[in-house]
């Protein structure tokens, strides 16, 4: 008799438990805590600039990979259900590593203007960098002031030898359309600004609407987790 396996079986046994959600006694299993990976991993993917690490969500996954490891290793050989395994771990390891690639890429992209953001929100409950991240980023913009410093400041007449890092900061384009997916119900959000030329622009955002829209107003919902970006 032929044996279906369940993907979300192999996911089974280990969970996360959200900081904020501790005193409700609210906690995640691993498939969910998968399909919140995969949905940061989406929203760093196609927003333009740095999001909230979710390191819990990383490290719990890597956690969840060590147990389906010691699975395959206690499994009898020949057993079926190893390749399923494997193909759900080298699944979840891509989506981790992209993840972070995606990160990296964003922090050399725009590394003074995300310390400077990161400075603001450090000991907020959504810091924009992990320690790790934190410590590439600034060793980062010390390398590149370095080369910077020595390859041409030093070799200017004093008075144009100076860079103002804020001024100089490369930013991302909050401008950018973005595609994105209501999660949740949402009244009220200013799509457009008044100007000179048109009024405001006022949307209800239904659950399950999808949306081709510029990113910077919907930021915060995407933070929130009212919207996805697809």
């Amino acid at each position: 008799m032929s044996t279906v396996v369940d993907v979300d079986d192999l996911l089974t046994g280990s969970g996360l438990t959200n900081d904020e959600e501790e005193e409700e006694e609210e906690a995640m299993t691993a498939p969910e805590v998968l399909q919140k990976l995969e949905e940061a991993w989406l929203n760093e993917k196609f927003a333009p600039d740095l999001l909230p690490v979710k390191s819990n969500l990383v490290e719990c996954m890597l956690a969840q990979i060590d147990a389906m490891e010691s699975n395959i290793a206690n499994a009898k050989k020949g057993d079926f259900r190893i390749n399923v395994h494997r193909m759900e771990i080298d699944r979840i390891r891509y989506v981790i590593s992209s993840y972070l690639r995606q990160r990296i890429a964003k922090i050399e992209s725009f590394t003074a203007h995300i310390l400077q953001d990161e400075e603001k929100r450090r000991d907020t409950d959504a810091p924009l960098l992990s320690d790790a991240e934190l410590e590439f980023a600034k060793a980062y913009h010390n390398s590149v002031m370095a080369h910077l410093k020595n390859t041409a400041l030093d070799h200017m007449p004093p008075n144009v030898a100076s860079m103002n890092v804020q001024e100089t900061a490369v930013l991302p384009n909050l401008d950018s359309y973005v595609f994105l997916k209501v999660n949740d119900r949402t009244e009220n959000v200013l799509v457009e600004e008044e100007t000179v030329d048109v009024g405001e622009e006022i949307m209800d955002f239904e659950k399950g609407d999808q949306h081709i829209m510029r990113y910077k107003p919907v930021a915060s919902l995407i933070e929130s987790g009212a919207v996805s970006l697809i």
